[in-house]
């Protein structure tokens, strides 16, 4: 291939750093549209029809990435029960059924070195210089992490925000501040600066919150088409949500071997083992004790959330029931695909999110 236009999935704000980080190395990079109904309907009419929900939405995202002159793809590969380790190798064979021209590079998880996928990098960059690698990883993980900051940020400031929309209007002109930003300073500079003006607006501080802890599956957790915008809509209900994983703890446990100086996942690990002490593939055992986690911390409720069909999340939820009981802290479970619909979703949080208050109100009465 003469020349690469590279492309790759959306999840959340990933494509904000991965861009910058491929443009360093020279690469020319479609970014595929936003995520949309016709995205989504892409991806569900050429996969099968068992397919989890992030499969489907991917596949539209490469095929609307292809209409803008996109060949090549790069996806992150996996292994063990969770079938997104079979992700890439689905897609190109219906990609090529269908006649879309792509090379798909999959960016396999180290086993032990962090130089494996540097080297993976540095083949795709076809032959750029390991300085040039160096830079462009700092680049987009600068990046990674403001966009975390930022988002954490949101999600304590939505439920407090006095009128109605003002910390998301402003969540979108910091991000595009962050995509903008052509060094690291430039990075920081803008989330610093956008962190100021969150403090600018009408903010109440003094506003009872439901606190709750938004679980599940990565792809469910982190992309807000596929959830719905969960978040958004919680925070309107007046709830702080804390996700069990941000898009660098993802990054640095599956891409990086957890070498980079980031909060740690592993913790959950340890803190199934009473309720669940093998490993379920994807993230079932982080889901189970990331809600002992936030049982510990105090949260009033946790939310699950995974695509439909997905195995390590329904052994999860098999275990959930006893762990929120034995922990006194309750679980709300919540199951995508392309068939939901956000009135059923806002019933459900509207009436979860009342449970937790009136088990909140007769704590502190009894108190």
């Amino acid at each position: 291939m003469n020349h690469r236009r590279v492309t790759f999935p959306h999840m959340g704000n990933m494509a904000i750093a991965i861009k910058s980080m491929l443009e360093v190395v020279g690469l020319e990079v479609i970014v595929p549209p936003p995520i949309s109904k016709r995205t989504l309907n892409l991806g569900t009419q050429h996969s099968p029809e068992s397919a989890c929900l992030p499969l489907k939405i991917n596949l539209g995202n490469f095929i609307e990435a292809y209409e803008l002159g996109a060949n090549t793809i790069v996806m992150a590969g996996g292994w063990g029960p969770c079938r997104f380790g079979y992700y890439a190798q689905v897609q190109r064979e219906i990609l090529r059924d269908l006649g879309y021209d792509f090379d798909l590079i999959v960016l396999e998880a180290p086993d032990t070195k962090i130089t494996d996928i540097v080297g993976q990098i540095k083949d795709l960059a076809g032959g750029c210089s390991w300085w040039r690698i160096a830079q462009a990883t700092r680049f987009g993980w600068e990046k990674i992490k403001a966009l975390d900051s930022l988002e954490v940020s949101v999600e304590q400031l939505r439920p407090r925000e006095i009128t109605g929309g003002q910390v998301e209007a402003v969540y979108r002109e910091v991000l595009k501040d962050i995509e903008v930003a052509a060094n690291n300073s430039q990075v920081q500079e803008a989330l610093q600066e956008g962190k100021k003006r969150f403090h600018k607006l009408d903010l109440d501080w003094e506003k009872p919150l439901i606190r709750i802890g938004l679980i599940g599956e990565i792809y469910t957790v982190l992309e807000p088409y596929i959830n719905l915008h969960i978040e958004r809509h919680l925070g309107r209900l007046g709830v702080e949500v804390t996700r069990s994983i941000y898009l660098s703890q993802w990054v640095n446990d599956h891409l990086f071997g957890g070498v980079l100086r980031v909060p740690s996942t592993k913790i959950y690990g340890k803190l199934s083992t009473p309720y669940i002490n093998y490993w379920v593939g994807g993230h079932g055992r982080e889901t189970v004790g990331s809600t002992v986690y936030f049982a510990q911390q105090g949260y009033d409720g946790v939310i699950q959330v995974a695509p439909l069909t997905c195995m390590p999340e329904i052994v999860a939820q098999s275990v959930l029931p006893q762990v929120s009981f034995e922990k006194g802290i309750p679980a709300l479970t919540l199951y995508f695909d392309e068939h939901s619909g956000e009135a059923g979703l806002l019933t459900r949080l509207e009436a979860f999110v009342d449970l937790l208050r009136r088990k909140k109100s007769q704590s502190v009465k009894v108190g």
